[in-house]
């Protein structure tokens, strides 16, 4: 079974919980990037406790090992499930969120392939999979892989096993759920769940794909 994810990609707190309360009964996790902490505050996971819901912080972390720790303490120490991070600062600072991460029982995903096109700028010429076995040797609990570009994700399954891919780019980014649910074990959907008139609608027929 595919989890569905949906990143709450709003500015203000009002509409993060009334998207989230409405898709909370299809959903499995929320994940919450900059848009929403910057306005909301890390507060904002207390605000979406009531949903039940694993909470994973979309920070893609980028730093050296001791700044990575902080971050990723804070985000812990504030409830969330789980944190994103970039792998490209090296094997070090990647290993300072998977320590953190594991301390408190979370989860810890690293990006391996972002899902627009300018991602192929640098995520490319063998880097996508550098950084899936990079992955795999600090023990991380999964990556993040492009809906858009399924073929990719089979690529990098052969990397991380049975380590969890999580894929952004469904629906508003091209993504075809028919297509990715099979090959991942999260299905990440944003705009096209918290833009729907009816947000609960929305996250029901992308469900449809994951079960």
């Amino acid at each position: 079974m595919t989890d569905l994810i949906l990143a709450l990609d709003v500015l203000d707190r009002e509409n993060a919980v009334a998207v989230a309360e409405a898709a909370a009964p299809y959903l499995d996790a929320i994940k919450i990037g900059y848009p929403l902490v910057l306005s909301a505050g890390l507060e904002i996971a207390e605000d979406l406790a009531a949903t039940g819901l694993p909470l994973i912080a979309d920070f893609k972390v980028a730093d050296i090992p001791n700044t990575n720790q902080l971050i990723a303490e804070q985000v812990f120490d504030a409830g969330f499930a789980g944190i994103i991070v970039q792998g490209f600062c090296g094997k070090d600072s990647l290993q300072a969120v998977v320590d953190v991460a594991h301390e408190e029982d979370g989860a810890c995903y690293v990006v391996c392939e972002m899902s627009h096109p300018g991602a192929l700028d640098f995520y490319c010429g063998g880097v996508p999979e550098k950084l899936a076995a990079m992955t795999v040797a600090c023990g991380a609990d999964g990556i993040i892989a492009p809906a858009t570009r399924p073929e990719r994700v089979k690529e990098l399954r052969s990397i991380v096993g049975e380590k969890k891919i999580l894929s952004p780019g469904v629906g508003a980014q091209g993504g075809k759920p028919e297509e990715i649910a099979p090959l991942i074990d999260g299905m990440i959907v944003g705009r096209s769940i918290y833009t729907a008139e009816d947000p609960g609608a929305a996250a029901k027929s992308y469900a449809a794909f994951c079960r």
